[in-house]
């Protein structure tokens, strides 16, 4: 006698035409909800390494999250700076092993610009401990060398079609249509970066000595009336920035980051002929990134519940179609009984049928799923900053998996039941 299970499956076969779009509804809702639960996954942990290797951000006190918007995602604005004196204070605390200073304020046509040093280029790390790459030209010089240079974000110069050796000016204030323009000094492009799906692409970078220098003859944040520095004029002047946004640091142990934490809180202490240490905090920036993360989680429980829900759409479809194929099927079903199967039996190879439909479709979906990361995960890491991983799965998709398998079966029940109802003569003389 042929087993029941391979039974099953010769009677899913014969009837292949019909199933196989139920086969294919559930493979692509196991798609769905595959790649939304790595989606999910991975943007978080990809979230988490818009900045990695650094261990603390310093800046003025305010929230932790504030602190960590403006200095790493470059939004909103600071309510104020800190001294770069307060800076040199910091890279001499002990264990401290480099500090990236950073300047925000200004912007270029919607795109932040932020002023920093060449630390930001040799310490700034991105994804997996990723550094940032030159795709064209190179970086700006410190200091004096550097003057009136600016690399770009690889969206930025997408965007805006720029390419090396072009002129562009800033613009005082952080909108696009905000604040008046340094046109009097145009900065010119030496460096693209390559794409890094981070808040890099999205920023024109520039020295510090840079900004100093276009806002000479500004006070209160407005030009000064009648006074216009010409571009080479600034150099005669001192340059030394006097301010900093935030500071990006390193620790030449993490064991030192809540003792250097702590410091910074308590103030630094700016030196001998230096005023008393200003008011900081340091944060981390992995435990900011969770609280930014819980504050906009609402995102991810939407998504969460439309894979779920399209995945039971796909298991109602499963259980509506053999329940309208059992009419049809009443008679072969009693010639079964009627040579010694069992209701029970019947029933169970209903289940099996749409046990064996549901891990068809399933197998469909992961294959389906494993294509399109292999083929997409390149992409969607450069252009989105998410580091799609095919391997290993995580907790949640093997959920996810084995819920579809269940919710299947148990769809299949429904139908099997009723077949499980059917009375011998029910079968052989269906009412009509």
């Amino acid at each position: 006698m042929i087993p029941l299970h391979r039974m099953a499956a010769l009677s899913a076969w014969r009837r292949r035409g019909t199933l196989l779009w139920v086969v294919l509804s559930i493979a692509l809702s196991t798609l769905l909800m595959l790649g939304l639960e790595r989606l999910r996954t991975d943007a978080r942990g990809s979230f988490r390494q818009a900045v990695s290797g650094t261990d603390l951000i310093v800046g003025p006190r305010t929230g932790s999250v504030q602190l960590l918007l403006y200095a790493v995602f470059h939004i909103g604005s600071a309510t104020s700076n800190m001294r770069m004196d307060s800076v040199e204070a910091l890279a001499r605390q002990r264990g401290v092993a480099w500090v990236v200073p950073l300047s925000l304020g200004d912007s270029h046509r919607g795109f932040p610009v932020l002023g920093t040093s060449t630390a930001y280029f040799a310490h700034f790390r991105h994804g997996d401990q990723q550094a940032l790459r030159l795709a064209q030209g190179r970086a700006f010089a410190d200091g004096l060398d550097g003057l009136f240079e600016a690399v770009l974000g690889a969206e930025v110069a997408e965007q805006l079609g720029y390419r090396l050796d072009q002129s562009l000016a800033l613009r005082h204030g952080s909108g696009d249509m905000l604040g008046t323009e340094h046109a009097d000094k145009p900065f010119r492009v030496v460096g693209i970066l390559a794409r890094t799906g981070t808040p890099v692409d999205r920023t024109v970078h520039v020295n510090l000595h840079s900004l100093t220098a276009v806002h000479l003859d500004w006070a209160g944040g407005a030009p000064l009336p009648g006074l216009r520095i010409p571009p080479d004029q600034v150099r005669k002047f001192d340059l030394a920035p006097q301010e900093a946004t935030a500071v990006l640091v390193g620790l030449k142990n993490r064991a030192a980051v809540f003792a250097v934490q702590r410091r910074v809180a308590e103030g630094l202490d700016g030196g001998e002929g230096q005023p008393p240490g200003e008011p900081l905090m340091a944060i981390l920036p992995g435990v900011a990134l969770d609280e930014l993360w819980d504050a906009v989680g609402l995102g991810e429980k939407a998504l969460q519940g439309m894979s779920a829900l399209v995945a039971l759409v796909s298991v109602a479809g499963l259980a509506a179609v053999v329940l309208a194929g059992l009419n049809e099927r009443r008679r072969e079903l009693a010639v079964l009984r009627a040579v010694g199967a069992g209701v029970r039996h019947i029933a169970l190879l209903l289940s099996l049928e749409g046990l064996w439909v549901t891990l068809l479709g399933l197998l469909l979906g992961v294959l389906v799923y494993a294509t399109v990361v292999l083929g997409a995960g390149g992409w969607v890491q450069s252009h989105l900053g998410v580091g799609l991983q095919l391997w290993p799965p995580t907790p949640g998709q093997w959920q996810a998996l084995a819920a579809m398998l269940v919710a299947g079966w148990l769809a299949s029940a429904v139908p099997a039941w009723q077949a499980y109802r059917l009375s011998l003569a029910d079968g052989l003389a269906p009412p009509v």
